[in-house]
């Protein structure tokens, strides 16, 4: 029988990637459970500091995507997660919270990028008047972003969903304290 995916401790650190544990990779349960392939967790590193740092969508557009992939998904980890997040990019409690509903209760900016998110879930695609209208909007290299965004976000999902990770501590913590009405319960 195979032993449990949970989120490594520091005891139960993999030698080969010692060196990121006090980063990124250490800080989150998510890259702690990644962490079981530590080849994995290596090369997720160049495109997570891109997506999270270096994303032609801007913090708040990007806080968008996610936050409505972490509902399609209904991924509660990612969901409050990136609600603290997304107060932190900006954007208010009723902006995040209309992104768990129709793409009508949005601001304009929010319906555009969270319909283009609702595509790639539903159809693995834009269509080419949502490439058009993305690309007036954030350039062509947000486009990109926002599909890379949403690709990654999947990805880290479906590792979230699959081994019932729990939420980080702190992360509960500043939820609690500053969004408790937002938080989602798995």
């Amino acid at each position: 029988m195979s032993r449990p995916f949970t989120p490594l401790g520091d005891d139960d650190w993999p030698a080969q990637i010692d060196d990121m544990r006090a980063g990124f990779a250490g800080q989150l349960n998510v890259y702690r459970l990644m962490a079981h392939h530590p080849d994995l967790l290596r090369a997720w590193q160049g495109l997570r500091t891109h997506v999270v740092k270096h994303n032609a969508l801007g913090r708040a557009r990007a806080e968008v995507v996610i936050l409505r992939l972490a509902h399609r998904l209904d991924c509660a980890y990612e969901w409050n997660q990136h609600v603290l997040r997304g107060l932190d990019a900006g954007l208010s409690r009723a902006r995040i919270a209309a992104l768990q509903g129709a793409l009508s209760g949005m601001i304009r900016e929010d319906a555009l990028l969270a319909g283009a998110t609702d595509a790639l879930f539903d159809h693995a695609q834009l269509s080419p008047e949502q490439v058009a209208e993305l690309e007036r909007m954030v350039g062509r290299a947000g486009v990109l972003d926002l599909m890379a965004t949403a690709g990654m976000y999947l990805t880290l999902g479906f590792l979230l969903q699959t081994t019932a990770a729990p939420l980080d501590d702190d992360v509960s913590a500043g939820l609690e304290q500053r969004a408790p009405e937002l938080r989602r319960e798995k």
